[in-house]
C-alpha cells in the first residue's frame, strides 16, 4: 500500500494530536518540542551494539545509527503554544518526542488504517513529510509547497507499522520568513467500525498528595489555565493526606475559583499513595460520570496537551487500555527517565525494556538519531506518576492494592493484563518529575515496603516455582545490609517478611498504621541517626591502610562466595576494633558506601544519598548475629510455605483489593470533602455509606450534585 493515500471517501477526522511548543518557552525543554539539529549517519555505537558486515556498512537487520550535529536553535521564535516562525533560508523539523507521529501505536492498538497530517503556514514554505520503520530507519514521503494561508492536508497510511515507526514533518522557508500558524494529527474510524465511546470520553484526574503544598497549586493551576482540558474533564480530585495543605498555600482561593465544580479536596489520613490512588479510583467509580480515571503524583509538571492525546488514544483503542505516560527529569528537562517499564518474571524485579537506554537525554541525541526509540515499546506497566486507566478496568480488576507504596503500580498492570486490559506507554504523553537519582529508598524506613510488597506481589502473579529468583536475591539482600552495618534496613526487611509470613488479611489491617510503626523501628539503630552537621562526627581515623594501597572490589561471581563466607565469619567472630567505636575508620560519600567497601569497616560516617546529611554505622557482631538468624528462619519459612502462601493471597486478592474493603478504610480516615471552589460548600461528616462501584453518585455532605 502506498503511505501517501488519496482522500478515504466519507471519513470523518477526528484530531488525536496538536502540534505544541513549550509553555513556557523553556530553552531546557525546547529539544522535545522542535528539533533545529541534523542526524547523520554515524557507525555503529556501544548504545545499540549494532552489528556490522565485513567491518564496514550496517547488516541488513541492525539498527540505524546516527548521531546529531547541532545547530543554533531559537526559543525566541515560540509564537505561543501552536505558533513557531521559521527563519528565511532555515528548516525546522518536528521529528520530536511531543510532536512526531507515533505511529506504530495507533496500528497496534485501535482500530485505525491512516493518519492525516493537517499543516497550517503564514506565508509560502515548504513542507517535507517522513517516516520510520522499527529499526529507527529514516525514509522521506513527500514533500509539498504550501502556499500561505491555505492549509496542506495529506492522509498517510498506517498500514506498514506494525513493529515501529512514527511520521513527521519538517517546515523549510525559502526566500522569507514563515510561520507554522498550526499542525495537526487526525485519524478516521474504519467504515463497519463504532468508536467503544458512543459520546466523547471524559475523565476525572486523582492527584494524591503529601505535603507538597506548592507543587501540587502549581499542578492546579496548570490544569485551571488548559481550557482543552476543561472541555473533557468531569473533576480534579485532590487527596490531601498531609499536615501541609494545599488550600492553605497563597493563590490557592484564585485556582479554586477558576476550577469551580472541577474541584474537589478530600482530606484523609496518610493512606501513601497506593490508598490516595484508591480513593481517586473510588470516587470516580462512586459520581458515575466519567469514562477514565487519570492518576498524576503531585511533584511534577505535566503536558497538558499529553492529557488529550493519552484520552484520544484511550477512547479509539479496540478494547479497554491502561494508558501511561512518559517520566522526564523535572530538573534535566530533556532527560526521559525510561520509554517503557517491565517486569522480570523470573526475579520478579521492574526495570527498563531490554534495549532501551535510561535517562536518555533527548537534547543530546534527537528522535531521528536514537533508533532504539523507533521499535515500539510494549509495556507490562505505567507508573503511576500519570497513568490513565478505564473506569471498565476498575469494576473488573478492583482498586489498588493495598500496600502504601511499592509496587502498586507494577501490580495492578499485571493484574489488569491477566484479566486481558493491556498496558501502552504513549510517546508524547509524559510528565516532568522530581528525580529520584540522588534518593536511596531502599535504605530507609521504605526498605519495608520494597521487601514486602515485591515478595506480596511475586505471591500473587510470579509464574515461576517458589517465585523464581526473588528467594536468592532476598537472601543476598539480607547479607548484603548486614555485612554493610544497615541494620536498621535489616530490622524492616524483617518485619516485612513477617508480616508476609502471617497471610494477606495483614494487608487491610495493618495499612493506616504500619508506616508510623516503620518508622518508630527504624529510630532504634544507630545507623538511621543523621546529623546534617559536617563536623557531629570525630575525625576519621584508619586503623590499617587498604591492602596494597588498593580500595576493595566488588567480588566477581567466581570469587563471591568464600568471600562471602570469609565477611561474614570476621563478622561473626571478630570484635569491632574499641578504637573503632570512639572514632570512625572512615568518612564515605553515598556513592561509595557500597557493600563490598563497607563490609571492610569496623565503623564509618557514611552520607546520605541526598548529601543532606549523613550517619555513624558502627559494626555490632550481636546484632549480626541475632538478625542473621532471624533472616534464614523467616526465609525458611518463606520457602518452605510459597505455595500455600500464594494460594491464599490469589484467593485474597478480589477481596483486599474491592470497592467494599476500601471504603472501611476510607470511612475510618476521612477528615473532610469539600469543593473549595464552590460557596457555601460544607465539609464532609466523619465516614460515611458505601454503595458498589459504577452504582451511581452516593449521597454526602459536600459532594452535592
Amino acid at each position: 500500500m502506498s503511505t501517501v493515500l488519496t482522500e478515504l471517501p466519507g471519513a470523518t477526522w477526528r484530531t488525536v494530536a496538536r502540534v505544541v511548543l513549550p509553555a513556557d518557552t523553556d530553552a531546557d525543554a525546547l529539544p522535545l518540542y522542535v528539533d533545529y539539529d541534523h542526524a547523520v549517519a554515524a557507525p555503529a555505537s556501544t548504545e545499540t551494539e549494532a552489528p556490522t558486515t565485513g567491518g564496514t556498512g550496517q547488516s541488513a537487520g541492525a539498527p540505524a545509527q546516527f548521531v546529531s550535529v547541532p545547530q543554533e536553535s531559537h526559543a525566541e521564535d515560540i509564537r505561543g503554544r501552536r505558533g513557531l516562525v521559521v527563519r528565511a533560508g532555515a528548516r525546522a523539523s518536528f521529528a520530536t518526542y511531543f510532536n512526531a507521529f507515533p505511529a506504530s501505536y495507533w496500528r497496534r492498538w485501535t482500530s485505525a488504517s491512516a493518519v492525516r497530517l493537517r499543516v497550517l503556514l503564514e506565508a509560502e514554505g515548504t513542507v517535507t513529510v517522513y517516516r520510520s520503520n522499527a529499526r529507527g530507519l529514516r525514509q522521506r514521503v513527500t514533500s509539498r509547497a504550501v502556499a500561505g494561508g491555505r492549509p496542506l492536508e495529506l492522509e498517510l497510511s498506517l498500514a506498514s507499522f506494525g513493529d515501529g515507526g512514527w511520521y513527521w514533518f519538517d517546515v523549510s522557508a525559502g526566500g522569507q520568513d514563515t510561520t507554522l500558524l498550526e499542525a495537526e494529527w487526525q485519524v478516521t474510524e474504519p467504515a463497519g467500525t463504532r468508536p467503544r465511546h458512543d459520546s466523547p470520553a471524559t475523565l476525572s484526574i486523582a492527584v494524591t498528595t503529601y505535603n507538597r503544598p506548592d507543587f501540587c497549586l502549581a499542578l492546579l493551576r496548570s490544569l485551571a489555565e488548559a481550557p482543552d482540558v476543561r472541555e473533557v474533564l468531569d473533576e480534579v480530585l485532590i487527596m490531601d493526606q498531609g499536615d501541609q495543605l494545599v488550600q492553605d498555600q497563597p493563590g490557592f482561593a484564585e485556582v479554586a475559583e477558576a476550577l469551580g465544580e472541577q474541584l474537589r479536596i478530600v482530606r484523609q489520613g496518610n493512606l501513601g499513595g497506593s490508598g490516595g490512588f484508591a480513593r481517586g479510583m473510588r470516587e470516580t467509580l462512586r459520581a458515575g460520570r466519567s469514562d477514565y480515571v487519570l492518576l498524576l503524583d503531585d511533584d511534577i509538571i505535566v503536558e497538558t496537551e499529553g492529557i488529550l492525546r493519552a484520552l484520544q488514544f484511550a477512547a479509539s483503542c479496540r478494547r479497554p487500555t491502561i494508558v501511561g505516560g512518559h517520566m522526564f527529569d523535572m530538573f534535566d528537562r530533556s532527560v526521559l527517565h525510561s520509554f517503557g517499564e517491565r517486569v522480570d518474571l523470573y526475579r520478579f524485579f521492574w526495570g527498563a525494556l531490554p534495549g532501551l537506554v535510561e535517562r536518555h537525554d533527548l537534547g543530546g541525541r534527537n528522535l531521528r538519531a536514537t533508533p532504539w526509540m523507533h521499535k515500539r515499546a510494549d509495556v507490562d506497566y505505567n507508573g503511576w506518576w500519570m497513568c490513565l486507566i478505564p473506569v471498565e478496568v476498575l469494576r473488573e480488576v478492583g482498586l489498588s492494592l493495598p500496600v502504601f507504596i511499592k509496587w502498586d503500580d507494577a501490580e495492578y498492570g499485571l493484574r489488569a493484563a491477566e484479566a486481558g486490559f493491556p498496558t501502552v506507554s504513549l510517546p508524547g504523553a509524559a510528565v516532568w518529575h522530581v528525580s529520584w537519582i540522588d534518593k536511596d529508598d531502599s535504605t530507609d524506613w521504605q526498605a519495608y515496603f520494597h521487601e514486602r510488597n515485591r515478595i506480596v506481589a511475586a505471591l500473587l502473579h510470579s509464574p515461576y516455582e517458589h517465585g523464581g529468583r526473588i528467594f536468592r536475591e532476598s537472601v543476598f539482600t539480607d547479607v548484603k545490609h548486614l555485612i554493610s552495618m544497615q541494620y536498621s534496613t535489616e530490622a524492616l526487611r524483617l518485619m516485612a517478611l513477617e508480616d508476609v509470613l502471617a497471610g494477606p488479611e495483614h494487608l487491610l489491617r495493618t495499612l493506616p498504621t504500619r508506616t508510623a510503626e516503620v518508622r518508630a523501628l527504624r529510630k532504634e539503630f544507630p545507623d538511621a541517626k543523621t546529623s546534617t552537621d559536617v563536623d557531629a562526627f570525630p575525625a576519621a581515623r584508619r586503623r590499617k591502610p587498604p591492602k596494597k594501597g588498593k580500595e576493595p572490589q566488588s567480588p566477581n561471581k567466581f570469587t563471591l562466595l568464600p568471600w562471602a563466607a570469609s565477611v561474614v565469619a570476621r563478622q561473626l567472630a571478630t570484635a569491632p576494633a574499641p578504637e573503632a567505636l570512639q572514632r570512625p575508620e572512615g568518612r564515605l560519600a553515598a556513592m561509595d558506601s557500597t557493600w563490598w567497601r563497607l563490609a571492610h569497616y569496623d565503623s564509618a560516617v557514611v552520607s546520605t544519598a541526598d548529601g543532606t546529611a549523613a550517619a555513624w554505622y558502627k559494626r555490632d557482631p550481636k546484632r549480626f548475629r541475632e538478625l542473621l538468624t532471624k533472616s534464614a528462619a523467616a526465609h525458611r519459612q518463606l520457602w518452605q510455605r510459597w505455595d500455600e502462601l500464594s494460594k491464599a493471597y490469589r484467593e485474597q486478592l478480589p477481596h483486599f483489593t474491592s470497592v467494599e474493603a476500601w471504603d472501611t478504610i476510607f470511612d475510618a480516615s476521612t477528615i473532610s470533602v469539600e469543593r473549595p471552589g464552590v460557596r457555601a460548600s460544607v465539609p464532609a461528616q466523619q465516614g460515611g455509606t458505601t454503595s458498589p462501584a459504577g452504582g451511581g453518585p452516593r449521597a454526602v455532605a459536600g459532594e452535592g450534585r
